[in-house]
């Protein structure tokens, strides 16, 4: 906004700011986040927590909002800024939300997952009663800051995590993506998503592949930005994977149980005769070059009866089921019996 450009240049009162950082991501980087704003003359307030899925409810929401209201932000000014993962990123968020109804927040992801997934959209929300996300709203942030650079320092299953939103997006909605993955996925994994010149037979593989996943997710949601329709493709792999997250904590991370939940439906769509075993196989193929699982003991029939009859509950009496038809295109279903799922679980058992 030019006028509030302006204002801020003009301005004789002291730029402020209210910082939310994960704690792991404090110790890493903390120091240079400080210098960051002394340098720039900004009086701040940063405060570390530890954000994490056993952590994320609405007891660090308002631990939050009350050190907000310590520190007396001007909520139309100055944005809180939110510097983590997905699960910090989703708590600042609601935070935000909530503070005089609805105060400007920015966005900083530290991981792959947040970096494709939490920093696109307008979701926010918290853990309730043992469900993922049971409370939140939709408030976009202002803005989102994508960095890369962060992503060198988290552990390579951390890397692989963020790699199951990304094969989402390529098995929905784009081929030359699902192939990007394929070629370059060990590569990514060992350069941690840094662009490295020294490697010219992979191109800028790490740039190609966050730039076509964020803008595929970022058609989906865009024109259904408050999931006014219920169908959508940016939920395969999110229809057992919330009650398989939640049960098995902290086993499995987030990318990781979607993994599992997309191999699954990887069997129900050959089931169903909308891919060839020979394209199932080279999904599976591409999930373990990523380092995904494919399968979890705690992922038992009852569990995704379960899951599914949940699922019912909150997507309007039906299903609404994304299944690939082929490698990078996909369509929603509310018709494959429970015969067809069951006989796809026990191939996937077998298997």
């Amino acid at each position: 906004d030019p006028q509030q450009l302006e204002l801020a240049a003009t301005s004789t009162r002291k730029l402020r700011r209210f910082i939310v950082i994960d704690e792991v991501v404090d110790k890493l980087y903390g120091s240079k986040v400080r210098e960051y704003f002394e340098g720039n003359n900004v009086q701040h307030k940063i405060l570390a927590l530890p954000t994490t899925e056993e952590t994320k409810s609405m007891d660090l929401v308002l631990n939050i909002l009350q050190e907000v209201q310590d520190f007396s932000i001007d909520r139309r000014t100055e944005p809180i800024i939110a510097i983590g993962g997905g699960v910090c990123l989703d708590i600042v968020g609601l935070a935000a939300s909530l503070y005089r109804r609805r105060t400007p927040y920015i966005r900083v992801p530290t991981t792959l997952l947040s970096y494709v997934d939490a920093s696109v959209g307008a979701k926010n929300g918290v853990n309730f009663l043992q469900c993922k996300n049971k409370l939140g709203g939709y408030t976009p942030p202002v803005a989102s800051f994508l960095d890369r650079s962060f992503i060198q320092s988290i552990p390579r299953r951390h890397i692989s995590n963020g790699l199951g939103e990304i094969l989402k997006m390529a098995l929905m909605k784009h081929k030359g993506l699902f192939d990007l993955l394929k070629s370059h996925g060990k590569y990514l994994l060992d350069t941690k998503f840094q662009s490295c010149s020294s490697f010219s037979d992979h191109g800028d593989a790490a740039l190609q592949t966050t730039r076509i996943a964020i803008e595929t997710m970022l058609e989906e949601l865009a024109p259904n930005l408050w999931e006014d329709d219920l169908d959508r493709l940016v939920d395969f792999g999110h229809l057992i994977s919330p009650e398989l997250e939640m049960r098995v904590l902290p086993s499995l991370m987030h990318g990781e149980a979607v993994n599992v939940d997309m191999a699954f439906m990887t069997y129900v769509a050959h089931a169903r005769g909308l891919i060839a075993a020979e394209e199932r196989e080279q999904i599976l193929q591409c999930m373990r070059g990523l380092e995904l699982p494919v399968w979890h003991s705690g992922c038992s029939w009852a569990l995704i009866k379960r899951a599914l009859r949940e699922r019912l509950k909150h997507s309007g009496g039906q299903p609404r089921m994304p299944l690939p038809t082929g490698l990078g295109v996909a369509e929603i279903f509310n018709d494959t019996s429970e015969e067809t799922l069951e006989k796809a679980y026990k191939l996937w058992v077998r298997d």
